[in-house]
């Protein structure tokens, strides 16, 4: 099981701050994941409608959409960040 936590607007599209799920076989990078979310509904639609600006932590590590999940125990979703 991996955990899933989602911040901010994609918290709030999607619906629940975090969940707890078995990632299908065909999930292996963060391109992937975001893909597969995106087709479990409306809501997860919503929030990856542009997959490309989503930012990914794994394990609390910042990542780029082309790194491996296997393992991963914690996966963060964040919109862009702006601020000063």
């Amino acid at each position: 099981m991996t955990k899933l936590i989602y911040f901010a607007w994609v918290r709030e599209r999607i619906g629940k701050s975090d969940e707890e799920i078995d990632l299908p076989a065909s999930v292996q990078t963060v391109a992937d994941l975001l893909h597969w979310l995106k087709s479990r509904g409306e809501g997860y639609e919503a929030a990856l409608e542009h997959p490309q600006v989503i930012r990914v932590a794994i394990d609390q590590e910042h990542v780029s959409h082309r790194e491996p999940v296997a393992g991963a125990r914690e996966i963060a979703l964040f919109p862009p960040m702006t601020g000063g």
